[in-house]
């Protein structure tokens, strides 16, 4: 796949702003549960790149090939933790807000597992992520995840 824009070079200055607040957030929760997050809002999302690329962080950071590949099923698969499954809930509830506003029950499994402050920052991450599942799709775009760690770098 070619990309229709580099998005990174096509507006550097506010790409840059969009990196750091996206590193910012990531950072504030545990990085097993973030990376968690990120792969099941760009499995719903259709999102090659970021599949791609978390899955490779994650691996990375010592997450389970089991864990990785259940996510797409894993209210049927047992190796999720109680917060997990509340974070992948929420995750599936805010990414498919189009389909219908059918969250109270997401909402109350959150409440019982985050502070009003993990709720806002899992939040953000959700919204981060499905905002760069947006630009990766629609712009076409793909990186491999060893050039994805070094435009990380030259973000920060």
């Amino acid at each position: 796949m070619t990309a229709k824009v580099d998005i990174l070079t096509a507006a550097p200055d506010i790409m840059k702003v969009w990196s750091r607040a996206a590193f910012a957030i990531a950072a504030s929760l545990e990085p097993s549960l973030v990376e968690l997050v990120k792969i099941r809002s760009s499995q719903i999302n259709s999102c090659a790149n970021c599949i791609n690329m978390h899955a490779a962080e994650a691996r990375s950071r010592g997450e389970t090939e089991q864990r990785v590949y259940l996510l797409s099923a894993w209210r049927e698969a047992p190796c999720y933790t109680e917060r997990e499954r509340a974070a992948l809930a929420w995750t599936e509830a805010l990414t498919r807000l189009s389909e219908g506003h059918t969250h109270d029950t997401a909402y109350a499994a959150l409440k019982a597992q985050f502070s009003d402050e993990e709720q806002v920052k899992l939040t953000l991450m959700i919204n981060v992520i499905n905002g760069w599942n947006r630009l990766s799709v629609g712009f076409g775009t793909w990186l491999e995840p060893a050039a994805a760690k070094a435009a990380a770098k030259a973000a920060a």
